[in-house]
């Protein structure tokens, strides 16, 4: 059966407007409640509400355009009518953030289940089960569950009542884990302020070269927190990415050399802050989206644009020379590797830091000698990575 998802979207706020709608990561609560439903495989995903306001139905518009099918209900029985029979239901309370882990663990497994709290100070908020355990605001139930709540109480109380049918027909209660996150159930804009900054640290990836770990950081960490607020799309950056090093090589070949190595240093973020974006909105980047691949051959020929330059204004064939030099050794060092790990990857040769170790050299104006060493730091880079893989894969 494919799996639905509930959403509840009536209850209001402290300040009277309602919970669905509190900002959280540049959209919605409702949006991030439907996003983290849809990466769990469930569609339809249904949401209960009295009342649709502008910004609510905005919201439902930008859930739309992102191919996620999300379908307003005004009662119980039309909610129960878009599930097919006996399909699985995720049931995400009104106003609760659960992590995106602990929905995709209870899609799995699919039988009804009761994500659980500990009955502390801690989680006081949350709807109490028994003497130990609270609802974390997810569940599982069942759809003829749903329709059998629906027809014997209308729409009153719809949320808790299932709730309570689902724990008298035997569903199991699953402990939230520390590892999935912790849940939280929000009543204002502030509850959601730590939960948003756990978002956007979670969304930290490996750093694998020292430009990205030392270097770019806060760069990258100011432009995914300024660019979650608008409607740009993560692929977006990557195609800019490319653009913008089509231009360093176009820049290169007319000899401007100071403003092509300028946009080469902003291409270095673009594909960090869309991967981080893409995961925010929990819709991640294909890991082998064409256009994230082809960085790294644009810049190889934006390398080789430069050599080419050299060569014919005064440097001599050995400029271009490096240039194919560094670009044959990077990319078998690229192959040699594959997925494995190399101690010390972070100092092996990579875009990036090919592109930012340019900058001393351009300030002493030594483009010619940046070319030589740049073959060198990718020749030893291909032997190390040749040598660890090697000891890895001894067949």
């Amino acid at each position: 059966m494919a799996l639905g998802a509930l959403i509840g979207a009536y209850q209001e706020d402290d300040s009277g407007g309602l919970r669905a709608l509190l900002p959280l990561a540049g959209r919605t609560l409702l949006e991030y409640q439907a996003r983290c439903a849809a990466a769990a495989g469930a569609s339809p995903v249904v949401v209960l509400l009295e009342r649709v306001p502008a910004a609510l139905n905005e919201a439902f518009e930008r859930l739309r355009a992102e191919g996620i099918t999300v379908i307003p209900v005004s009662d119980g029985n039309e909610a129960a009518s878009r599930f097919e029979a006996g399909a699985p239901i995720l049931l995400i309370g009104d106003g609760a953030a659960p992590p995106a882990e602990l929905l995709a663990q209870l899609a799995e497994d699919g039988d009804p289940a009761v994500a659980t709290v500990p009955d502390d100070d801690a989680h006081a908020h949350f709807e109490r089960i028994d003497g130990t355990s609270r609802w974390a605001g997810v569940a599982v139930v069942e759809a003829g569950a749903l329709g059998a709540t629906v027809a014997m109480l209308g729409d009153w109380d719809l949320q808790s009542t299932l709730l309570r049918r689902t724990l008298q027909a035997g569903a199991p209660l699953v402990r939230v884990s520390p590892q999935a996150g912790e849940p939280l159930l929000v009543n204002s804009a502030d509850d959601l302020a730590g939960f948003e900054r756990g978002l956007i640290v979670a969304s930290r990836g490996r750093r694998d070269d020292w430009a990205s770990r030392f270097v770019l950081p806060i760069v990258e960490e100011f432009a995914t927190e300024r660019l979650l607020e608008t409607k740009l799309r993560p692929a977006w950056l990557i195609y800019a990415g490319l653009g913008l090093t089509l231009a360093a090589a176009l820049a290169f070949t007319r000899g401007w050399l100071w403003p092509a190595l300028g946009l080469m240093v902003l291409t270095t973020p673009l594909d960090l802050v869309a991967r981080r974006l893409a995961m925010l909105r929990l819709k991640p980047l294909p890991p082998r989206l064409l256009a994230r691949r082809l960085l790294w051959p644009f810049a190889g020929i934006a390398l080789l644009a430069l050599g080419w330059w050299l060569t014919r204004h005064g440097a001599g064939w050995g400029a271009v020379f490096a240039a194919l030099t560094a670009a044959a050794f990077a990319e078998a060092a690229r192959l040699e590797q594959g997925h494995a790990e190399i101690p010390g990857q972070v100092w092996l040769f990579s875009r990036r830091n090919a592109i930012l170790a340019a900058l001393p050299f351009a300030l002493g104006g030594a483009w010619t000698l940046y070319l030589a060493a740049l073959a060198f730091y990718a020749a030893i880079s291909f032997f190390l990575v040749q040598h660890v893989a090697h000891r890895i894969r001894p067949g």
